[in-house]
């Protein structure tokens, strides 16, 4: 059997982004507001924990995943993951 994914970090952060990207479309009907931001913000908390090389390495993971993302609605969730999810450090 072939893997689909080249590496376990890959299909993790297939999974991750796939579980976030239902969160963050849902609607009220489908998931709770308030635990769709509890679960939004409680990710953005753990990757602010990451290491800079740890975040780095995410972040060209997302850019892989992006680049070949079929769905343009998916792909540009996934362009502008690492920035909404606190990955990108503030310029400023």
């Amino acid at each position: 059997m072939v893997p689909v994914y080249p590496s376990l970090t890959h299909a993790l952060a297939e999974a991750l982004v796939g579980t976030l990207w239902f969160v963050e479309g849902s609607e009220d009907e489908q998931m709770d507001s308030d635990d769709a931001v509890k679960v939004l913000e409680g990710v953005a908390h753990l990757f602010s924990q990451l290491s800079g090389d740890q975040r780095q390495e995410l972040m060209d993971l997302l850019s892989e995943m992006a680049e070949a993302e079929s769905d343009p609605a998916r792909r540009e969730f996934l362009a502008g993951f690492p920035e909404g999810f606190s990955l990108v450090e503030d310029a400023s």
